[in-house]
């Protein structure tokens, strides 16, 4: 068996992050465990820049953002078990893993942090009717296809989901010489980040259709084409609206899944709407010395934001290792009218990592002037005006730590509506 300080599972941008940020918090025996050939995770196949406005104040690539990261593990002490698949971790912080070299492993870890990310919804999520042709992707696996292996899956295309990787390959396809015929987008508003609207679609004259749906797939051996329809409020098909659109490839971007099939098996505690473990102020899970950052907790809309999340983790780690348990006031943190969810779940006010807490957070629905307050039982903490929100884009918003201990029971966090929204 091996004996490691903090073994980090994941070697994308989550686990990167919180791995070096470990070592300068003085952790001396770190650990990264990566499935794949390599470390930088989903960015390697991210060609496109907008990587490390926030981070590095550049606009960097996918590949860019990862490498900056990589060249610093080694100097870091940091120890990387590359082409090994964990699959099994105990409440205890033991870590089963295998590899084709050295078969099983036995890790027994004092501290833990998860850094899996997640995987994308397929067809067999939508319960599309229709044959199984060749020519049905999703986005991410398309990405790969022209990114890093240099096949072209097809040349005329509709996307069905206007996530950011769909929206991403509608330019990308565009630019290899294939007809994005349109992007169709089930909900009455995009689900990607603006800037990816008006960059991928509207600058190279790609049609959006809000409020429409694939409700058939043609074709046997390869896709044909596809129909598609409004969809009502209740986001059911009117047939009244039925109309066929010939293609050869339909692209899937609707929707990321947190792989949390090892989390589960520590028995710690979910977020329903996050489909994420429940996490205190320093990214702890309800199973004591185990932590989560990255998309394995929410899905990030920026990678800057899952770095930051990530060094809250592994700051946290370092804090356990150093003082374990000790009294902690736990104060609940709400999600209320206007919001999906808030991040973390909890805050223990004498454990904050340091005199500022950051939350995330997403709204509901787009909303063109918001109110964001946060209450507890002592009454309204902080208030803060918004410009401009949508379910896509992550607000995030700090609370110092003496507006914290000033509160009672819980902390709520309520966005209300104060103008139309004008999304398109």
């Amino acid at each position: 068996m091996l004996y490691k300080d903090l073994v980090i599972i994941g070697g994308g941008p989550a686990g990167l992050a919180a791995a070096l940020e470990a070592a300068e918090q003085g952790v001396k025996d770190v650990m990264i465990v990566e499935r794949d050939s390599g470390l930088g995770g989903i960015l390697q196949q991210c060609i496109h820049n907008g990587f490390g406005l926030h981070v590095f104040k550049e606009e960097l690539t996918g590949p860019e953002y990862a490498q900056r990261f990589i060249d610093r593990l080694d100097n870091a002490g940091i120890e990387v078990l590359l082409d090994t698949m964990v699959i099994e971790i105990t409440p205890d912080k033991r870590i089963f893993a295998v590899n084709s070299e050295k078969g099983v492993l036995e890790i027994q870890a004092k501290a833990v942090i998860l850094a899996m990310g997640c995987r994308e919804r397929t067809r067999g999520a939508l319960n599309i009717p229709g044959f199984r042709p060749a020519g049905i992707f999703t986005a991410g696996t398309a990405q790969r296809y022209v990114n890093i292996e240099g096949y072209m899956p097809g040349k005329e295309v509709v996307i069905l989901g206007s996530g950011d990787i769909g929206l991403i390959m509608a330019r990308r396809f565009t630019l290899e010489g294939a007809r994005v015929k349109c992007v169709l987008e089930i909900m009455p508003y995009s689900n990607g980040l603006t800037r990816n609207v008006v960059q991928c679609l509207e600058d190279y004259g790609i049609p959006l259709r809000l409020s429409h749906t694939v409700i058939d797939i043609h074709g046997k051996k390869r896709v044909e084409g596809v129909t598609v329809a409004k969809v009502d409020e209740n986001l059911k098909p009117i047939l009244s609206t039925a109309e066929f659109i010939s293609c050869d490839t339909l692209l899937l971007s609707v929707g990321l899944i947190p792989e949390n099939e090892l989390t589960k098996m520590t028995g710690a505690d979910f977020d329903a709407n996050t489909q994420g473990p429940m996490v205190n102020q320093r990214m702890e899970t309800s199973c004591e010395g185990i932590f989560a950052c990255g998309n394995v907790l929410h899905v990030h809309d920026l990678v800057d934001f899952v770095t930051m999340e990530a060094k809250f983790a592994a700051r946290g780690a370092a804090q356990y290792l150093k003082e374990k348990d000790g009294p902690c006031r736990k104060m609940s943190v709400i999600a209320g009218e206007g919001l999906r969810y808030v991040l973390p779940h909890a805050v223990g006010v004498e454990k904050m990592l340091d005199e500022k807490q950051n939350f995330f957070m997403r709204s509901i629905k787009p909303m063109k002037k918001a109110r964001l307050s946060i209450q507890s039982e002592n009454g309204t903490i902080k208030t803060r005006m918004l410009s401009y929100v949508k379910p896509s884009e992550m607000i995030n918003i700090e609370l110092n730590k003496s507006e914290i201990s000033k509160a009672a029971g819980h902390l709520k966090f309520i966005l209300q509506e104060e103008g139309a929204s004008d999304e398109r």
